[in-house]
């Protein structure tokens, strides 16, 4: 992780855009972020690449680091550029992030810009719930 990167990530934000945060800067310590019974999936709208995404989902920490070693080089192989991250506050430790990236997605070999919506859960200082929705992949 950069110095800069480290300045992007403080307490104050909502623990899912840390969480984000530390994605980008590949960094393990985002696995502090998680709960033991994390729930967790990612969904695509109208996937077309016609790939089996059923890995894409966890009931506890240790499947999610399986999730995460999967994410790095079947998706992310070259990392990820947050473009934008939106988190709305619902209350009760509920928020709906909008979350914008572009990356070099493996699976079509090509630059990409995506965005999806997050609904996720923090309690404690960890995310116990995470709900992704990939709506967009776009080649760029």
């Amino acid at each position: 992780m950069t110095a800069s990167n480290l300045a992007t990530v403080t307490d104050t934000q909502p623990v899912i855009e840390q969480l984000l945060r530390l994605f980008e800067a590949g960094d393990p310590a985002l696995m502090g972020l998680i709960a033991a019974d994390i729930d967790f999936r990612i969904d695509h709208y109208r996937d077309s690449a016609g790939v089996d995404i059923s890995w894409q989902q966890a009931t506890d920490i240790e499947g999610f680091g399986v999730i995460l070693s999967r994410l790095g080089p079947e998706v992310f192989p070259q990392g990820t550029k947050i473009v934008g991250l939106n988190s709305q506050d619902l209350g009760d430790g509920w928020y709906n992030t909008r979350f914008h990236q572009r990356y070099h997605y493996a699976v079509r070999d090509r630059m990409v810009e995506s965005v999806t919506f997050i609904l996720s859960h923090q309690a404690d200082g960890k995310i116990d719930y995470f709900r992704e929705t990939v709506t967009t992949v776009n080649d760029i």
